[in-house]
């Protein structure tokens, strides 16, 4: 089997420090071209799994894998001294992916304090279409701790129709109190949930850590399939809200063709209408939009899942969608171009007794007026 890529994160820190503020956080997904894909086909938030039991629409390659629960998430755990393997769980195992599609999922990345053990690893690995041999498929991002301290990310790409790869690596930033860097350009905090994104577009493969772009590579060989592979015996922590996605259409597209932009990365804290920082990128998509075309109204609604009842979710959908407008008004679209409607969980696009159809529920809708 061919050898699709390999991309190497290492995160190291100690103690309690976290790289980052808050307001560094959204400055950066501020900068950020991260763009969710359109249309969900799998999401996994762990909600409904049991503690103790294996992640039901997972599937184990190797090692051991069972729900846990981290700071008050639950999320897929490697227990079997921090080592397993563990994919997605699909039709057909090995060829899945589309052609154009992001990844995203949430790391709680524990301080060293935490759970002993001197560096901590992750992959994420690409492999060929229908190629069953997962082990030499290598494309993978370690999150690390290591004692001395060293920060960075690497990677090592296949290029198309050939075995030359395209290797990379970037310095995050080492420990203040070990020499070096400051830690200043390390986008992943200690202590907290980091949120790690990956697109890839027929050719180009991009990745973040909380909205900074760390990998630019102009081609990769397109995958199969992908899976996460714990490569350190260390029990770190967990992870959480896996989400996969075909690619993004354009805006003008998705407007013309439907008269309305249905988009899933538009997020907020749980059962609360604070955006999260990651939703700004699609603001300012849609600023953009509306400043290019001055004749745009949108009435812009908020959508929920049909968990929680109706007198929780149509509130809270209205006021959602009241900070979305707040936000574009914000960036200096005109009030009057903008009406905030919450829907609540009354108009479902998706079966809301599973999973991923749940997932296309929880939606924010721009609908030309």
């Amino acid at each position: 089997m061919k050898k699709i890529a390999l991309i190497t994160a290492g995160v190291i820190l100690a103690g309690n420090l976290a790289f980052g503020q808050k307001s560094e956080t959204q400055t950066a997904y501020a900068k950020t071209d991260f763009v969710p894909g359109d249309e969900i086909f799998f999401e996994d938030t762990f909600e409904n799994e049991k503690l103790g039991e294996f992640p039901l629409r997972w599937d184990l390659l190797d090692g051991y894998v069972e729900t846990a629960s981290v700071k008050g998430r639950k999320v897929l755990a490697f227990t079997d001294n921090g080592l397993g393997q563990v994919m997605p769980l699909m039709k057909d195992k090995w060829s899945w992916l589309p052609d154009i599609f992001t990844l995203e999922f949430d790391l709680y990345v524990a301080p060293m304090s935490e759970d002993g053990g001197s560096e901590l690893g992750m992959e994420l690995r690409f492999g060929d279409r229908g190629a069953s041999d997962y082990y030499n498929a290598s494309s993978y991002v370690i999150f690390r701790y290591r004692e001395d301290g060293s920060s960075d990310m690497e990677w090592s790409l296949r290029k198309p129709g050939s075995d030359f790869e395209t290797y990379g690596k970037k310095e995050l930033g080492l420990n203040p109190g070990l020499g070096g860097y400051n830690g200043k350009d390390n986008p992943l905090k200690a202590g907290e949930w980091n949120h790690y994104a990956f697109s890839f577009n027929k050719r180009a493969f991009k990745g973040y850590i909380n909205g900074v772009r760390i990998i630019n590579v102009p081609a990769m060989e397109a995958p199969g399939y992908l899976y996460f592979n714990s490569a350190a015996q260390y029990k770190y922590s967990g992870i959480s809200n896996v989400r996969l996605a075909k690619g993004a259409v354009p805006l003008y597209d998705r407007l013309a063709s439907d008269g309305k932009i249905v988009t899933y990365a538009i997020t907020f804290d749980t059962g609360k209408a604070t955006l999260k920082p990651e939703s700004a990128v699609e603001i300012s998509r849609i600023t953009e939009l509306m400043k290019k075309d001055a004749s745009l109204k949108f009435e812009v609604q908020g959508h929920c899942d049909a968990t929680g009842s109706d007198a929780v979710n149509d509130p809270l959908s209205q006021k959602r969608a009241e900070a979305i407008v707040a936000a574009l008004v914000k960036n200096g679209i005109a009030a009057d171009r903008l009406t905030a409607v919450g829907k609540g969980s009354h108009s479902p696009i998706a079966d809301n007794g599973t999973e991923d159809g749940r997932a296309k529920n929880r939606r924010v809708e721009f609908v030309k007026k």
